[in-house]
């Protein structure tokens, strides 16, 4: 009687094993789906970082080029010249006159490169200083997996970066003669009578790129 009632038990717990397994195997496959739902998002949030700085860092150079021909024109801001800023040169160092021609080109060329596609792109203004919102989808898909439509499903992210300037320089300077720059303690001057464009530093140096918070 001992030995049927034993049997009888292991036979009636078969199935609740069974029922157990399915729900651990499921609950592995949706920890899984989600995953893969997060790699995804976090590859399209790097994308989108990528190309919005990339969207900045060629503005940036734009502002050096814009700098250098200043200079060499003569752009000292006065009146009966033929400037198109009011303070001449030094106006460039505020890292907002530029056009944004090439931005939108290098932010899609940083999105291909991280298997994604720029889908919105504008100017865009954090903290007060300018810079470029790019909206990113994947061109790859988050999978199949347990969930329905997963397997159609793009990630999408945005992101903002903007253009800080990094040099001071003196309210009272005079753009004929030569200045100096303050850049986050880097001392860069420029003599307008005596320019040289390799004697200035690297973009980087007189403006900051970076991601907005």
């Amino acid at each position: 009687m001992t030995e049927r009632s034993f049997g009888s038990d292991r036979g009636s717990t078969l199935p609740l094993y069974i029922w157990l397994t399915a729900i651990i195997l499921f609950v592995a496959l949706a920890f899984f789906a989600f995953a893969q739902a997060a790699v995804a998002r976090s590859g399209a949030q790097s994308a989108a970082d990528a190309a919005a700085l990339a969207a900045a860092q060629d503005s940036r150079d734009e502002l050096l080029d814009g700098l250098i021909e200043a200079i060499e024109n003569g752009d000292d801001g006065d009146e009966d010249g033929d400037d198109n800023q009011d303070g001449g040169w030094p106006d460039w160092l505020d890292g907002t006159d530029f056009e944004g021609a090439g931005a939108r080109g290098a932010a899609e060329a940083l999105a291909a490169d991280n298997d994604s596609s720029v889908t919105g792109f504008g100017a865009a203004e954090a903290n007060g200083l300018p810079g470029y919102r790019v909206e990113v989808r994947t061109n790859y898909t988050v999978g199949d997996s347990i969930i329905p439509g997963t397997e159609a499903k793009h990630a999408k992210a945005d992101a903002v970066a903007v253009i800080e300037p990094r040099c001071d320089i003196d309210e009272d300077a005079d753009p004929k003669k030569p200045v100096e720059l303050d850049c986050d303690g880097d001392l860069i001057e420029i003599d307008p009578e005596d320019f040289d464009p390799d004697d200035l530093p690297d973009a980087s140096t007189l403006f900051a790129v970076h991601l907005a918070e």
